[in-house]
């Protein structure tokens, strides 16, 4: 069973050419309220040529597969857009996953409107992709996105419908990639030359190893042997996607995880900024991560949950320190409360800025048990009495939770946390807690809380 969600559209997302102009008009839906609002913006894009070379590539990454198969692909090309506070934000996934890739329109590129702000789905069909394509430096291009203008043919009461889905993988892979782009740091920082010269030595074809970004003698290169320091990227040849950018940029910027597995790359254009990070490896997708289960053991209340979401508005910054000191709440449940903000996807994160934005989607809280089964069923393991705490100290705790005809072990201390079972045994904490030490954790936070 599947929790896709279906988007109808009303119009499909159409290209209007007149004479030098061009309108480009992006059909929308949304399951909130704001699907009344007939449009989000309305103006001109100060840059359209880059913009469109920016989306194209954008376009390119969603179609992009490194782990599927065709078929599996068919439906997974939709972007998100999110306007408000003065930008614009084009954010999708390619189909297996494993990248994830942000177009940021700042205020600076665009010269129009903002009718109302929210987080929507877009209709990116193939008429669109052509025509973007095919834009010149010369043109005058106009975006909305939304629904400036409908023509209805009355006589014949037609209305252009298309369905396409908004995979759940999307919503999860939103959340594991914004808790891991939270804790990236600036490794480098490239001009224009030394980006080109870094990817003239990207080998030929497919890569099946495992290569590093490092830099020797002031050059930043890409090598197969690993050393100190180095950002390790699988999958390398993903990069290319980017290449045609190249010869637009102002600099490069590469990110990377404090155990430099995980890693982002930011390429400055003008007004336009694009995002571009990178899995471990092409078969490990960030919708599987589990990297903020963690954070979502502690009962947060569900009126804090909703007045957060009541209270923030789309590509408003979010700033949990700040949060937590305004609204006198300690930093800990603040990290809590923007995991479960971030498990239905409502949380982003801006390399640029060191700051969480927030993406109007539609409030269910439902989605992050739904979308988290690990939580869920480690949930069911203590509502069934299945897990037995030996030892409970704040420094030390061992427990016994039982599995498919056997007990497994649990063992937290302050530096690290194991489990007897087959999971951790093959992912060793790389992919979040396994239900078993999770429940533990859920069902030892829930004594202390109630012991207050």
């Amino acid at each position: 069973m599947t929790n896709d969600l279906t988007y109808d559209y009303s119009i499909p997302s159409t290209v209007q050419r007149i004479e030098t102009q061009t309108n480009i008009l992006l059909s929308h839906y949304n399951e909130d309220a704001a699907q009344e609002v007939s449009c989000f913006f309305w103006g001109k894009l100060k840059d359209p040529y880059l913009t469109a070379k920016c989306l194209t590539t954008l376009s390119k990454v969603v179609r992009s597969r490194f782990a599927l198969s065709p078929q599996e692909i068919a439906a997974m090309r939709d972007p998100i857009v999110t306007a408000g506070a003065g930008k614009m934000r084009f954010e999708a996934f390619s189909s297996c996953n494993g990248i994830y890739a942000r177009l940021d329109i700042l205020p600076e590129g665009l010269d129009g409107e903002f009718l109302s702000s929210g987080t929507t789905n877009v209709d990116f069909n193939e008429t669109m992709i052509n025509a973007l394509t095919g834009i010149l430096k010369q043109d005058e291009v106009f975006l909305s996105v939304g629904q400036k203008e409908v023509i209805l043919e009355k006589q014949g009461e037609q209305v252009v419908e298309r369905k396409v889905t908004l995979p759940t993988r999307w919503i999860k892979g939103l959340t594991s990639v914004q808790l891991y782009l939270a804790e990236m740091d600036e490794v480098c920082k490239l001009t224009k030359l030394q980006t080109i010269q870094l990817f003239q030595t990207l080998p030929k074809g497919t890569i099946r190893t495992a290569y590093y970004l490092t830099m020797r003698a002031g050059k930043a290169i890409f090598t197969p042997a690993s050393m100190d320091g180095a950002i390790m990227i699988g999958g390398l040849h993903r990069i290319r996607l980017l290449e045609s950018l190249l010869p637009f940029i102002d600099s490069f910027s590469v990110y990377a995880t404090p155990d430099r597995q995980v890693s982002a790359f930011v390429l400055s254009i003008g007004a336009l900024r694009f995002v571009f990070s990178l899995s471990a490896d092409p078969y490990r997708g960030f919708s599987g991560e589990g990297n903020v289960l963690d954070n979502l053991t502690d009962n947060i209340p569900l009126e804090w949950i909703r007045g957060a979401n009541h209270l923030l508005k789309a590509n408003e910054e979010f700033n949990p320190t700040l949060f937590s000191l305004e609204n006198d709440i300690e930093f800990e449940t603040v990290d809590s409360l923007c995991a479960s903000l971030s498990a239905m996807g409502l949380l982003g994160y801006d390399l640029t800025t060191r700051q969480h934005f927030y993406r109007r989607l539609p409030y269910k809280p439902e989605r992050i048990a739904s979308l988290n089964p690990r939580l869920k069923n480690a949930r069911k393991l203590i509502e069934k009495e299945e897990v037995e705490l030996l030892t409970n100290t704040p420094a030390y705790i061992e427990a016994r939770v039982k599995g498919t005809n056997v007990w497994h072990t649990v063992l937290i201390d302050e530096q690290t946390q194991r489990c007897t079972c087959q999971w951790f045994t093959d992912h060793q904490g790389m992919r979040g807690p396994c239900k078993h030490i999770l429940s533990v954790k859920i069902l030892t936070e829930n004594m202390e809380a109630s012991s207050y």
